[in-house]
């Protein structure tokens, strides 16, 4: 995920006026109104919460969102830098030559959805369902996401090897479950999405009647694919999205789709065995295309052609596509200023080049140095946890310490970086030229297929706010762009550090010993390496967890998914654990931790760091949206939900038994 280059970062000697005005802790955040044992994250959180009101473009507004805004401004300097004037570097080239073409909105007002008539009439042109998989291909190449999709990943059972996968996809809902709640928001969402799909193909000429009816054609037939997608709790156990078959295997269980066809249209090398994620989906699809007319699926692919450009195309397919995407699924009130948008899809395009750049000014070698440390320390303290367990037996542990043992830590950027050459980015067209790094990136993607795995490939851009692990290769990824205050201060008071970026390490840590990431052994392979009776012990006490969190209410009548949140609320309780281990080690090895800060003692900067980088605003629209689609718990209850559960906590605040934060029965798992 390219040749290997050297290069020289350039440290920053303190950090910027930009940086301190985000720090790991912030007294004025507070609300002191409120008892921290009785609602923590208010307490941590009110104060912040008064002061940053959602802005209009966005649907939430954290701290998150805050760093993610300042990088942001850091990538719009280099991107404007890149498009002023003639370069010489291929990459800052590429980088100018994109910008400027994205921010040529007048450019794109003139051509409307002209970029898009070549797939139309390639659609139009089909006379039979035998060519629609070469079709299929094509558009797959060009980042139209119809039908399924077609990529490559580690083989789950052999960690040495790449091959070529299919996937369920082809969905406009944000999630299979939307084409059948029958509740009434629900249902009145449904008709928002066909009146949506149907004012799109007025703006590409049909008249309303015609639109009306071509919009129920996709909706009746995206509900047949809903119908038969997994659900995401289904797709949470890696043992469901695991099928390993042959191609011949694959036409056999689904017969009307010519998937050999597909995949030769598709340039991908031969591969002798696939994984088929769904096999209930992929046989589905493949009834579909028989079932279906193929003037339906004419009307289904040039809606999927549509809804991917529509952001990039004349403001009126951005105004709807915002009108439904935005303000209706998330409650946004605005859309996102241009720039915000350009530097966005830049950074999606070509975020190899863009990271070089951002690495430069922004993460030094000492930021490199301090964050292995931490890294280090939060390691040991997961050794330490694990060594400890009473309910685990030897034969279980040994096998845990090598896999920890074994976690590949990357941080800040990857060692060799990608290699755009070939992309062809025109200042006169932004469609082809987001079309050429796409179709750069699929070939990329499949020509690992029947290739030895490459270690140090990098799912994440270095600007990233965000952190990973990854089950199939072991390993911990943190891009630089979270490396940044408010979670990690190099300047700042180390307490406060562990609780922001030392939970995210513990939190990334736990996630290979979560429900998910237990099933995979040290190499990366999908392998029971638990005895019957550990596995028995973790179930229950993954139970308690999922119970607990699907107990928390995300607005009037939605609750939380404990079973789709099981794995980030598992790594979330472990990280709080383990960072909290860690700060008791700094302070007796070292005593290097200041012992009062702004009236709080070590501990309570810990806990305090913790919950403030989760300190936000939501829409109640993308609150729900959130709980039902997202793996992540709701940001009160990332902070309400471990520190309930964390003794240590309630011993920091001096909370009494029975109040919220030290309540009488307490889950965890590590």
């Amino acid at each position: 995920m390219i040749p290997y280059l050297l290069f020289i970062l350039l440290p920053l000697a303190r950090p910027s006026a930009a940086e301190t005005a985000l720090s790991s802790f912030d007294p004025s955040a507070l609300d002191r109104s409120v008892a921290p044992c009785q609602d923590f994250y208010q307490f941590a959180c009110g104060g912040w919460q008064k002061a940053h009101l959602i802005p209009p473009d966005q649907a939430r507004w954290g701290r998150f969102n805050e760093l993610a805004e300042r990088n942001k401004e850091i990538l719009r300097g280099i991107l404007e830098k890149a498009a002023a004037g003639p370069q010489v570097d291929p990459a800052d080239r590429r980088l100018g030559d994109l910008y400027a073409v994205c921010m040529d909105e007048a450019g794109a007002e003139k051509k409307g959805f002209e970029p898009l008539k070549d797939d139309f009439a390639a659609i139009d042109a089909l006379k039979s369902p035998a060519e629609v998989p070469a079709l299929l291909a094509r558009l797959h190449a060009a980042g139209v996401g119809a039908g399924f999709s077609f990529g490559s990943d580690q083989d789950y059972k052999d960690s040495t090897k790449v091959i070529g996968e299919f996937d369920q996809g082809g969905l406009g809902l944000p999630d299979r479950d939307y084409y059948f709640k029958t509740d009434e928001r629900a249902v009145r969402l449904r008709q928002d999405y066909v009146w949506h799909v149907a004012k799109v193909f007025g703006l590409l000429g049909d008249d309303p009647r015609t639109a009306a009816v071509q919009a129920e054609t996709v909706m009746r037939l995206e509900m047949e694919l809903a119908r038969v997608s997994q659900d995401r709790v289904i797709r949470r156990d890696p043992e469901n999205v695991y099928h390993h078959m042959t191609a011949a295997q694959l036409a056999v269980l689904a017969p009307d789709f010519d998937w050999n066809r597909y995949i030769v249209e598709t340039g991908a090398p031969a591969s002798a065995w696939l994984n088929v994620v769904s096999t209930g989906f992929a046989a589905g699809f493949s009834t579909q295309i028989s079932v279906q007319s193929l003037a339906d699926w004419k009307v289904y692919l040039r809606w999927r052609a549509a809804a991917a450009a529509s952001d990039w195309l004349s403001r009126d397919f951005v105004a709807e596509h915002f009108d439904f995407y935005g303000r209706k699924l998330t409650g946004a009130k605005e859309l996102k200023p241009r720039w915000k948008r350009c530097v966005e899809l830049v950074d999606g395009a070509l975020g190899h080049d863009l990271g070089r750049r951002y690495v430069e000014l922004t993460f030094g070698a000492d930021g490199k140095r301090r964050t292995d440390e931490l890294v280090a320390a939060v390691q040991r303290s997961l050794a330490e946890d694990i060594q400890g367990l009473d309910w685990m037996s030897s034969r279980t542990r040994r096998r845990a310490l090598a896999k920890l043992s074994a976690i590949t830590d990357k941080i800040g950027y990857p060692e060799k970086w990608r290699d755009y050459t070939g992309v062809k980015i025109d200042r006169g067209d932004l469609i082809a030229s987001l079309r050429s790094a796409w179709a750069h990136e699929t070939h990329r993607r499949l020509d690992k297929i029947g290739r030895p795995v490459d270690r140090k490939d990098w799912d994440m851009t270095p600007p990233t706010v965000n952190a990973y692990y990854n089950p199939q290769l072991n390993e911990i990824v943190f891009p630089a762009g979270i490396l940044q205050p408010p979670f990690f201060d190099r300047a700042g008071d180390q307490a406060a550090n562990l609780g922001a970026i030392g939970v995210v390490i513990g939190h990334e840590l736990t996630h290979g010993f979560d429900d998910e990431g237990r099933k995979f052994d040290a190499q990366g392979n999908l392998s029971d390496w638990w005895t019957p009776e550990d596995a028995r012990e973790f179930e229950a006490r993954a139970a308690c967890l999922a119970d607990q969190y699907g107990g928390y209410e995300a607005v009037p009548g939605v609750f939380l998914n404990g079973k789709l949140t099981l794995g980030e609320n598992t790594a979330d309780n472990g990280g709080v654990r383990l960072a909290t281990m860690a700060l008791a080690e700094l302070k007796k090895k070292t005593g290097t931790v200041a012992p009062v800060v702004d009236g709080f003692t070590p501990e309570q900067r810990l806990y305090l760091g913790f919950a403030q980088v989760w300190c936000e605003n939501q829409t109640e629209a993308s609150r729900r949206l959130h709980a039902q689609t997202d793996p992540h718990s709701a940001a009160r209850w990332r902070v309400m939900g471990p520190l309930s559960n964390t003794l240590d906590f309630g011993r920091a605040f001096a909370c009494k038994s029975g109040e919220p934060l030290l309540p009488a029965k307490t889950c965890r798992v590590w």
